[in-house]
């Protein structure tokens, strides 16, 4: 695992009473539905809306010569050091799309210390590149440190099957049972032939227990499939919440999701 970078920190807030809010978003690389204008600097307000303590990211540049060009408002930074800002004050991001011109991958954003990371590819095709990133974070107050599991798997299902048993062995491997879990991202499970596998893990997923059922977040302006999750261990969910309407269904073309949480 790498270091995460670090920023000029501020103290962080004592997790003493076990409360966590998390969220996961596919923003899409900072651009609107059918890629139409840049939004970026629209998506970090509103995850600072949010006010997520650690957030799941999808589909984030982390370079994009071209866009550098032909957009006069492209951060110089990458994405996930934008979108960060002073708000998180650690992250990690994992390069798994490579072409010519830059990449892009997930990313990790947290108010708490990041101790440690890895980004592990488990592409299963050369036509998609994936990977999961594993963050292991130090939330103050707490005896265990956390661990944060962020995924974006593949368009077909065979491959989000080996996919997911990646992730699967990785967790089981080596997050300790009975240290606090939490696995999101989008899983692209339209059909949802993936939560079986991940039961075994005693993983449940925030909106099914919440709700009743996985929430529906794609295409974000008429939500239908359920692509999104956000699965906890170790954790009673307190709320969980979809964000949608006529702004923020500019933004992306998935909703985004958010949970607060607290510590068994």
């Amino acid at each position: 695992m790498s270091p995460a970078p670090k920023k000029t920190r501020r103290p962080a807030v004592s997790r003493k009473g076990g409360t966590l809010a998390v969220g996961t978003y596919n923003i899409h690389k900072g651009f609107s539905r059918f890629n139409q204008r840049m939004v970026l600097h629209h998506v970090r307000e509103h995850l600072r809306l949010m006010d997520a303590d650690i957030m799941f990211l999808q589909e984030v540049v982390g370079r994009n010569e071209r866009h550098a060009r032909n957009h006069l408002h492209w951060p110089e930074t990458p994405q996930h050091e934008f979108l960060a800002d002073d708000v998180w004050t650690d992250y990690a991001y994992g390069k798994n799309a490579v072409y010519e011109e830059g990449h892009h991958g997930n990313a990790i954003l947290s108010r708490f210390p990041i101790v440690k990371w890895v980004n592990e590819d488990i592409s299963t095709n050369l036509i998609e590149q994936r990977g999961l990133l594993h963050a292991e974070i130090a939330v103050p107050g707490w005896k265990e440190h956390l661990h944060c599991v962020c995924v974006h798997l593949g368009l077909f299902a065979g491959a989000r099957r080996r996919q997911v048993e990646a992730v699967c062995d990785r967790i089981e491997s080596l997050v300790p049972r009975d240290a606090p879990l939490v696995l999101a991202g989008d899983f692209n499970d339209w059909r949802d032939k993936l939560t079986d596998r991940l039961n075994e893990l005693d993983v449940h997923e925030v909106f099914e227990t919440a709700h009743g059922r996985i929430a529906r977040s794609f295409p974000a302006r008429i939500p239908i499939l359920r692509l999104d999750r956000i699965y906890t261990r170790g954790f009673e969910v307190t709320s969980a919440k979809v964000h949608r309407g006529n702004g923020v269904a500019k933004l992306s073309d998935h909703a985004a999701l958010a949970a607060n949480l607290a510590l068994r």
